[in-house]
């Protein structure tokens, strides 16, 4: 078997595998690993080609080239998988969060729904709890305590106490509360006190007709009891 320009075919020859080689260093991020390792290949390929009949060089190079291509395509194709693999992992972990988010916006939503309808069904048994003042037998006389029991029961509970503050400061919860000076009347010094002979002809008497009268006032003028005591506390007057 003839060995014809040995040297400079396997030179030749082994500078193009180095080059793939290099190629294929660089893919893989470290240019001055494979720039070694391929000075080391072109000395050892030089060897060996010299060592192949001439005939079947440019075989072995081929395959070598081949060979360098299929490895490429190879890291090329993990790197491809890898990402394929890392961002299927981000799509699940947003899909699992954007669930969980769901389910808790779900549970909120209902959470609301039970408490707004345990509030109405609260608010209804309560509106339905309130008296009138005809509800009350009339009596010759009540006390304070009597009075203040009476206003209880025809108000929302949550109302109670601004009343209560407002009568305390105006009446002292005395039914029969005359001011000699402007004539006002009653727990809610009505001026004059005839106004409440719009909520009974016994106003003068009846302490459950000047409380519904005292709520009708501070409900259409203030909008509610509280309203009308965060009004006495800024003028001491309503």
């Amino acid at each position: 078997m003839s060995r014809i320009s040995v040297r400079g075919f396997a030179v030749a020859s082994a500078t193009a595998v180095t080059t793939v080689g290099a190629v294929v260093g660089v893919a893989s991020g470290d240019p001055q690993h494979a720039s070694t390792d391929n000075l080391e290949t072109t000395a050892s390929d030089a060897t060996l080609l010299a060592d192949i009949p001439s005939g079947q060089q440019a075989q072995v190079l081929t395959a070598s080239l081949a060979q360098q291509a299929s490895a490429q395509s190879a890291a090329a194709d993990q790197a491809s998988l890898k990402n394929a693999e890392e961002q299927a992992r981000i799509q699940a972990a947003h899909n699992a969060k954007a669930k969980k988010q769901a389910a808790d916006d779900k549970a909120e939503a209902a959470k609301k729904a039970k408490e707004a309808k345990e509030a109405a069904a609260k608010a209804k048994a309560e509106q339905n709890s309130i008296k009138s003042a005809s509800a009350f037998a009339v009596q010759s006389s009540y006390s304070a305590s009597a009075v203040q029991a009476m206003a209880r029961q025809m108000m929302p509970a949550d109302q109670f106490q601004c009343f209560s503050n407002i009568v305390t400061r105006e009446s002292g919860w005395n039914y029969t509360a005359t001011n000699a000076g402007s004539g006002a009347y009653g727990l809610v010094q009505a001026l004059p006190g005839s106004k409440m002979a719009s909520a009974g002809a016994d106003w003068q008497t009846n302490p459950a007709t000047q409380i519904k009268w005292g709520l009708n006032y501070m409900d259409s003028r203030y909008g509610s009891p509280c309203g009308a005591w965060s009004f006495w506390q800024a003028h001491s007057w309503y």
